[in-house]
């Protein structure tokens, strides 16, 4: 039986996901700061961690609720994720790992990252998250290993989601999740992003939709999106419910 404070917390989860004036008004706010790139404000432990607050508290509640052995992050920047991920498994205590992947680490964010306390628990690998080389080195890198958990932050376009999602869904064990961020693309307005290839119809989130029209491993964790408001991957909380 729930506490009433867990029950409180469900009804309310559950309003604020009915209302369709605050959904309005979150996705407004998105686009209004991501012109001043606001992501951009926030490290953790030192590094630039480039996520919005309110995904980072998600991430923290996933990783403690789950307890994974791995972290697969594809797409590494300056590295604030990597060791995000990283200082959460040093907290939970065992051997916890995090394996990032990104197809060009520079030099600058390679050192700071490497010279960071929470290294430790850290393995990079430089190359395309979709190249069959790099595939075949997560995979073993993944052996033995029973908690999973994968997270999809690099190239945005729908064609290189989607390829990732199917390559690395197999890895998500049952009860983990497999994140894709940078879904909130699709909510934006046409052409919102001018230098880069993806936009409206062409994302993360059109990529999750047709992942999930063909594996029914997966289900959208509605709850998350519903508490947090603000976030950068609605429909991008993949919850893995089979085997």
């Amino acid at each position: 039986m729930k506490e009433p404070f867990e029950k409180e917390k469900q009804e309310s989860i559950k309003n604020l996901a009915r209302s369709i004036d605050l959904k309005s008004l979150s996705n407004k706010w998105l686009a209004d700061v991501s012109v001043y790139k606001y992501s951009y404000n926030f490290s953790w432990m030192g590094r630039p961690i480039i996520q919005f607050p309110q995904d980072i508290i998600a991430m923290q509640e996933i990783v403690w609720s789950v307890k994974p052995d791995l972290i697969i992050e594809t797409g590494i920047a300056h590295g604030g994720s990597i060791i995000f991920y990283a200082s959460l498994l040093e907290l939970i205590g065992k051997d916890g790992q995090v394996l990032g992947i990104d197809i060009d680490i520079r030099e600058h964010n390679r050192v700071e990252i490497e010279n960071h306390p929470m290294f430790k628990r850290i393995t990079m690998m430089e190359g395309s998250s979709i190249d069959e080389g790099i595939v075949k080195k997560v995979y073993e890198f993944a052996k033995g290993k029973k908690r999973i958990l994968v997270v999809l932050d690099s190239n945005h376009t729908h064609e290189h989601v989607l390829k990732e999602l199917e390559l690395y869904s197999p890895l998500v064990t049952k009860g983990s999740y497999l994140v894709v961020f940078d879904t909130v693309v699709e909510d934006m307005p046409e052409g919102f992003f001018p230098d880069r290839p993806w936009d409206k119809g062409n994302n993360p989130k059109t990529a999750v939709w047709e992942f999930l029209e063909m594996n029914d491993r997966f289900e959208i964790d509605k709850e998350i999106e519903g508490k947090l408001l603000i976030t950068v991957a609605p429909d991008g909380y993949l919850k893995c419910v089979k085997e």
